[in-house]
């Protein structure tokens, strides 16, 4: 694999600019241009050679673009994956802040920072080495590979094991039978091969059927690690909710286990970039913002059970602890914590249903998202992960078409990725559209949408299918002495019928109709589908589970 290279740009102080990327130059290529036409010429000489630009870095002044973000914006269109930083000089940082700044709000650049003024400038390194991390989440075939999976063809399943190892922070590496890496696998696997085969960790070659097998060959099932005793809490679902719950909850010395069905950060785990959580000015991609979770909650002695789906939730009564059923064993708690999410729903699309895994998904599927380079794709759905998603495609694809049943999108995204939506030349948004037929031989091909207005339809070519349709909540587990709205979302505090009511009194914000069963995040009734409202809840039971536990506690 070719050195990927970082751009400089600097006319006026490309000698302080160079020096402060001095320790980069040992693993990257690191070139100096003086204006936007040799930045130019350098990315033609890199891409040219196979190889590619993983950032550009500009002062806040080119001499031959009109202004940095235009040049910036001529860069975009050659390299679309590449990060972009204005890296001002101090004598004109202040200057020049308040008529840049505003373009970060539209995904013109990705961070405006004060160039070092001398060696270890580590709070500038700290931003450029967060950016040159989440741009290593774009390169299809990493160079640090954690993972090693062997299988001849790229079907839907192995797609799937790529996609939750990339949630989970594990970077791997696809291989071929008769490759170099297939081999060294083949190698550690007794017996007829049968693919894909997953290596990981030193641990025994697995043969996976589905990602469950993945997910309990790296981390183990509850019934391996010793939870013969009654824990103090028990977390379902390890999104934003779950994962500040267990937070929260093990830094308090509680003994706190969680069980997630699929991979750690839940549906916020697939957002290639969340932009509005606070403290992270420069956005945080989901999977990021839930292995620091995970590893936070990791240090104070939670433990994660990664896989693993509740089947049935056996509420205790009469000082019985509560008891959470999985394929792999039983989980007994004094108090739990139902943070299962929602999923999308459904499109409902036959021909499309049967391609699920072959240019057809739900979610963002970011590992997909990297195979869309060179096509027209589609994302249906306007809310903000639907938005993050095509910003992301956007990387990749050659066209990438937002479609909406609504007339607009502001009704439903947040006003800062209608702005960065409108500003990509490769986004266009369809309103008041559906999606009605499609198919493909093997993969998806074509789609046929309809002006939900008119009725008229028409077909177009595509190549992939992002469905991010909106929230159906995880419950078929939840048992029904817990109660729960029309649409299966769980009740808590007031929103809970009269009639469970104790004293004339309802229960606490976040707690059920059982008692010492809490919910907290999208799946419970009324709650505001935000990454942060879903943390604030998960931190906010906790208290509530400590008032529950505390006649039983010394």
């Amino acid at each position: 694999m070719s050195t990927p290279a970082i751009v400089l740009i600097g006319a006026e102080h490309p000698d302080e600019l160079r020096a402060g990327f001095a320790r980069y130059e040992r693993e990257y290529d690191v070139r100096l241009a003086r204006s936007c036409q040799e930045a130019l010429v350098a990315t033609h000489d890199v891409v040219g050679a196979g190889g590619t630009v993983a950032m550009y870095v500009s002062e806040s002044v080119v001499p031959d673009a009109e202004s940095v973000l235009h040049a910036f914006h001529k860069l975009r269109e050659k390299v679309p994956t590449a990060r972009r930083v204005i890296a001002a000089h101090w004598e004109r940082f202040m200057a020049d802040a308040p008529g840049l700044r505003a373009g970060l709000a539209t995904g013109k650049y990705d961070a405006f920072l004060l160039m070092p003024r001398g060696i270890r400038d580590e709070e500038f390194h700290n931003a450029i080495t967060d950016l040159l991390s989440d741009w290593g989440s774009t390169v299809p075939d990493p160079e640090v590979v954690s993972v090693k999976i062997v299988s001849p063809a790229r079907d839907g399943l192995t797609l799937a094991i790529r996609d939750f190892l990339d949630r989970m922070g594990l970077p791997s590496g696809l291989y071929p039978p008769d490759s170099d890496g297939g081999r060294f696998v083949l190698d550690k696997w007794e017996g007829e091969p049968a693919y894909p085969l997953v290596y990981a960790l030193d641990r025994p070659v697995v043969h996976a059927t589905s990602v469950r097998d993945v997910a309990i060959a790296l981390y183990g099932a509850p019934t391996e690690l010793d939870l013969d005793h009654v824990v103090d809490v028990a977390v379902v679902g390890g999104g934003p909710a779950g994962l500040a719950a267990a937070v929260y909850a093990a830094s308090e010395g509680l003994s706190t286990v969680i069980l997630e069905a699929e991979a750690i950060g839940g549906q916020a785990g697939t957002s290639s970039m969340i932009r509005n959580y606070l403290g992270f000015p420069r956005g945080i991609s989901g999977m990021r913002l839930a292995q620091r979770a995970r590893n936070q909650a990791l240090r104070f002695g939670a433990r994660f059970y990664t896989g693993q789906v509740v089947d049935e939730l056996r509420p205790g009564y009469g000082g019985a602890p509560h008891v959470l059923c999985t394929e792999s064993g039983e989980v007994a708690a004094r108090s739990v914590v139902i943070a299962s999410g929602v999923a999308y729903r459904k499109l409902r699309v036959d021909p499309l249903e049967e391609l699920v895994g072959t240019g057809v998904y739900y979610g963002a599927a970011m590992t997909a998202a990297r195979e869309m380079e060179g096509q027209d794709v589609f994302v249906v759905g306007g809310g903000n992960s639907a938005g993050q998603a095509a910003m992301h495609l956007a990387r990749f694809a050659r066209s990438v078409t937002i479609l909406v049943r609504r007339p607009a999108l502001e009704e439903t995204m947040s006003a800062y990725l209608v702005g960065e939506i409108a500003y990509n030349s490769r986004i266009t948004v369809r309103t008041c559209t559906e999606v009605v037929d499609g198919g493909g031989d093997g993969r998806l091909e074509w789609l046929a949408l309809e002006d939900t207005r008119t009725g008229e339809r028409g077909r177009v070519p595509a190549y992939g299918l992002f469905l991010l349709l909106g929230a159906e909540p995880h419950c078929d587990w939840i048992p029904g002495d817990i109660a729960r709205d029309p649409r299966g979302f769980v009740l808590t505090g007031r929103d809970v019928p009269q009639e469970h009511w104790v004293g004339g009194l309802p229960p606490a914000e976040l707690a059920t109709t059982v008692p010492g069963v809490f919910c907290a995040g999208d799946v419970r009734a009324g709650s505001m589908k935000r990454v942060a409202s879903a943390s604030g809840e998960g931190a906010s039971v906790v208290p509530l589970v400590h008032a529950w536990l505390a006649p039983e506690r010394p």
